[in-house]
């Protein structure tokens, strides 16, 4: 393959490193998407799977989830795969938080268990569904300083009895500390992996290169491995990301500037604390209709997540 170098027409979204992020969408797809040791590594890693049923093997499924009518949402996951057992798993690599995001994640895990019910099969051979989901950003919970969110269907009086069919995992990786799972240590090796290693890496640490399925997957992702097809999406997805990121910055930036000016205006004619509320409840309308985390509302206006809801 061609050696593409340091740098590309697009600026420095190639970095000066010797490989790509692994947490594009392209990369995390050729690692984890395309070889199912390194798919199964993971999840053995990463999600609560009981010690005496690890995943032994892992067959790939279609991404592509298509609803059972017609006026049906259709949708695709990053990576969606099957164990040996018939349990089902779903990975998504997600840059940013927003709580869309949350609503596809329950909607592609429903998809999966409504999709094992068939015409006249019986309802106890619906296996388990593992939703996986890597989250570039700490807002998911912002409030906490834990970086993973596993969660059951519980009994809400009674926590230790759960139903079994539906399990969601939610990594922060902002938030993670190697110290923070050491007894696991390809827990650890992978979240380093998908944290430590980006564009101007020119070193992996020694770590990652002494492991075997961490070697493989920095192998994957070296630059010189990439075809120009291959380097053209890349850099397609990391410019979109760093677009994505300037417009939440303006609007954050645009939306703080408008509400006080607002509030100003709207503080001469009806008192200052009356327009300081309308402009937050305008910013936060705005700020709702674009995909922001109820949080990131509170923060910025004020406002509480109940009076945001009912916006």
């Amino acid at each position: 393959m061609e050696n593409h170098g340091n740098k590309t027409n697009k600026g420095n979204v190639m970095g000066t490193g010797k490989y790509l992020n692994p947490k594009a969408d392209l990369t995390f797809k050729l690692v984890f998407g395309e070889h199912e040791d390194l798919m199964m590594s993971l999840l053995n890693a990463l999600l609560p799977i009981a010690e005496n049923t690890p995943i032994t093997h892992v067959e790939y499924l279609s991404p592509e989830m298509l609803p059972d009518r017609k006026s049906g949402k259709d949708s695709i996951v990053d990576v969606r795969c099957k164990d040996s057992a018939g349990r089902q798993f779903i990975v998504e690599m997600q840059m940013h938080w927003n709580e869309d995001f949350m609503k596809r994640v329950l909607l592609n895990a429903s998809k999966s268990v409504v999709k094992q019910a068939g015409m006249g099969e019986k309802y106890r051979q619906i296996q388990p569904v593992f939703s996986l989901n890597l989250i570039n950003d700490s807002r998911f919970q912002p409030d906490t300083e834990e970086f993973y969110h596993d969660y059951a269907i519980i009994n809400v009086e009674h926590p230790e009895k759960t139903i079994d069919g539906l399990r969601f995992v939610f990594v922060e990786l902002p938030k993670f500390q190697p110290k923070s799972i050491a007894e696991k240590k390809m827990a650890v090796l992978w979240l380093r992996f998908l944290t430590e290693i980006g564009e101007d890496t020119r070193v992996a640490p020694k770590e990652l290169l002494e492991n075997e399925q961490t070697r493989k997957a920095l192998e994957i992702i070296e630059k010189s491995a990439m075809s120009d097809a291959q380097i053209m999406a890349y850099e397609d997805f990391m410019m979109s990301i760093e677009d994505e990121q300037v417009i939440r910055e303006g609007f954050y930036k645009e939306g703080m500037a408008k509400g006080m000016a607002d509030g100003m205006a709207k503080g001469m004619e009806k008192g200052l604390e009356r327009g300081k509320a309308e402009a937050n409840y305008e910013n936060a309308r705005k700020m709702k209709s674009m995909g922001f985390a109820i949080e990131d509302i509170s923060i910025i206006t004020g406002l509480t997540p109940e009076e945001i809801r009912t916006i």
